[in-house]
């Protein structure tokens, strides 16, 4: 795989199914420590992914916003791979779960005094968020290419 000094070749993957793969201007994700842009040229690099929202631009400045339940993400000489848990295109996400799994947790973390489920329930609760941010992100887009821009 080349890839020019400008662009990264991006291959995003879970277990059974290529994702996304093509040449990208950057790519954002939730990393381990935080979150992290990458660019053509970025140093070398290997993390474990968070449940989010991963974001890439095309080199034709198309956006595209998936879920991502976790996973690890490597980059080596402008080459990213990301492979998944789980990743979800907009269409693939159901907002009335993702909703109902919001308020099942927040719920917990309301009322439960055990770690456990306070810990289970944070988890669920990044997870919600995370898809409804990608809803979020996929009708901001759609807006923006119905107005011409």
């Amino acid at each position: 795989m080349e890839t020019s000094k400008k662009s990264l070749q991006v291959e995003i993957a879970e277990v059974g199914r290529l994702i996304f793969s093509g040449p990208c201007a950057r790519l954002v994700a939730p990393a381990a420590l935080g979150e992290v842009c990458i660019l053509p040229r970025h140093a070398p690099f290997l993390t474990k992914l968070l449940p989010g929202v991963v974001q890439l631009q095309t080199e034709d400045g198309e956006r595209q916003s998936f879920y991502l339940s976790g996973g690890f993400m490597e980059v080596k000489d402008s080459i990213v791979h990301v492979l998944a848990d789980q990743m979800l295109r907009s269409e693939e996400i159901d907002r009335e779960a993702a909703l109902t799994a919001q308020q099942e947790a927040e719920n917990v973390l309301r009322h439960s005094h055990l770690f456990t489920e306070r810990d289970q329930a944070k988890l669920q609760l990044a997870k919600a968020l995370a898809q409804l941010r990608v809803l979020e992100h996929s009708e901001i887009h759609r807006l923006r290419k119905q107005r011409g821009g």
